[in-house]
């Protein structure tokens, strides 16, 4: 007993020194906000215009983590009214444009959180992913206002930096009443922070919602072959391009989609193309096929995955942490992907080890590219075994909105 009365103790003066560092920054951010006729902070330190009332707050720091969250936060605000709040202007004109009400989230100061939650008076908060906010956490608290998390996720790195700070971290996650963590090592960091384990509820990956409704294209002799290098950064197309050369030699009819993840490299990347003796057919330029097809334009994944069997995961080569596999996984392809994807390394196992993936090198691509390319089958294969592990892990979002429903009505 001893021991946790100090804890206690301890978590208070952190947050007493925290409260104290905010109450001496708040009038020099509103004085900034005033002489330099900054809206946006303005907005976020609640000095203008009323917050509308509602019976859920729900929190998400920008496009991504409010995206793949849309499906909940819809079903929500079909019984409850609903205010989002966001870190970013995109992503409250991306919210508003759905219909609902938005605005950016307040700042974490003590004047600002008590105008934002007098005037909004919510039933329910609801962070999505994860933001740690002590004075957020415990005024929300102090008013009786259940607290929860969906999606929720802690990596690694940021789990060993709240590890040097217990006193402010644990509070926060004693404090929340319901957590569904995005997957298995996200809940047991949280868990190992402070996270009660009578507020797990099952794992949802909400990012795996939308492509778990994408209908997949259907097999067919052109998707076989035909290979997307998908998202490609500087060093990788030329890697793709030799492997290509190479396989072109065994399969006439192999074609090369060439999606670069930034256009502005469009000219760069022609120039390789070129010095490889083959035809520039740029996307740009409004052509749609070639040999190679040089993808220099956005917003069109989603056609680029669906015309193609094979799929090469860009960003993972070079060491840049590699790019989602999961949009590939729902069109169905066979995925390849390099030995750099330590930014979902859990997902690029399990495809792994259904045999959905295969990692390659920069030596190996072309012997592996050649062995797949020689068993049509062993494409289509992989794809539908990377469309069954999306199927299975996504998990079903209807219990959760179910208990986060529950949580609203309890609520005074």
């Amino acid at each position: 007993m001893r021991l946790y009365s100090c804890e206690n103790r301890s978590a208070a003066e952190a947050g007493m020194i925290y409260s104290a560092l905010t109450r001496l920054a708040e009038p020099l951010l509103r004085l900034q906000s005033t002489l330099g006729g900054q809206d946006a902070l303005r907005e976020r330190l609640v000095m203008d215009a009323r917050p509308v009332a509602a019976d859920i707050w729900i929190h998400g720091a920008s496009v991504g983590e409010l995206t793949s969250a849309r499906t909940i936060i819809e079903d929500l605000a079909r019984d409850f009214s609903v205010l989002v709040t966001t870190n970013t202007e995109t992503a409250r004109q991306m919210v508003t444009g759905w219909g609902l009400a938005a605005r950016l989230a307040p700042m974490d100061l003590p004047g600002t959180m008590q105008r934002f939650l007098n005037a909004v008076h919510p039933r329910l908060q609801v962070t999505i992913e994860g933001e740690f906010w002590p004075l957020r956490s415990r005024e929300l608290a102090r008013r009786g206002i259940p607290q929860t998390m969906i999606g929720a996720r802690m990596s690694a790195k940021s789990a060993g930096n709240w590890g040097r700070f217990p006193r402010l971290i644990r509070p926060i996650l004693e404090r929340v009443e319901a957590l569904s963590a995005q997957d298995a090592l996200s809940e047991e960091r949280l868990l190992r922070l402070g996270a009660r384990p009578a507020a797990i509820l099952p794992k949802l990956d909400l990012k795996l919602l939308g492509p778990a409704q994408i209908s997949p294209p259907v097999d067919s002799a052109a998707r076989d072959m035909t290979f997307l290098a998908a998202s490609t950064h500087e060093g990788e197309e030329q890697v793709f391009l030799d492997a290509f050369v190479e396989a072109r030699k065994q399969h006439s009819d192999l074609r090369l989609i060439l999606a670069i993840r930034h256009p502005k490299r469009g000219d760069e990347v022609a120039n390789l193309i070129e010095q490889r003796g083959l035809p520039v057919i740029r996307r740009s330029q409004g052509a749609e096929d070639g040999p190679v097809l040089l993808v220099d334009t956005l917003g069109e994944m989603a056609r680029w995955y669906a015309a193609a069997g094979l799929c090469f995961v860009g960003g993972s080569l070079n060491d840049r942490g590699g790019h989602t596999p999961w949009e590939p996984a729902a069109y169905q392809c066979a995925i390849l992907y390099g030995p750099h994807v330590s930014n979902f390394p859990d997902a690029y196992a399990a495809l792994t080890a259904a045999d959905a993936a295969r990692q390659v090198t920069v030596d190996s691509l072309q012997t592996s590219l050649a062995e797949i390319l020689a068993q049509p089958a062993r494409i289509r294969a992989m794809g539908h075994a990377g469309r069954n592990v999306l199927d299975q892990r996504v998990g079903a979002p209807d219990g959760l909105v179910t208990a986060l429903r529950d949580l609203a009505k309890r609520a005074v």
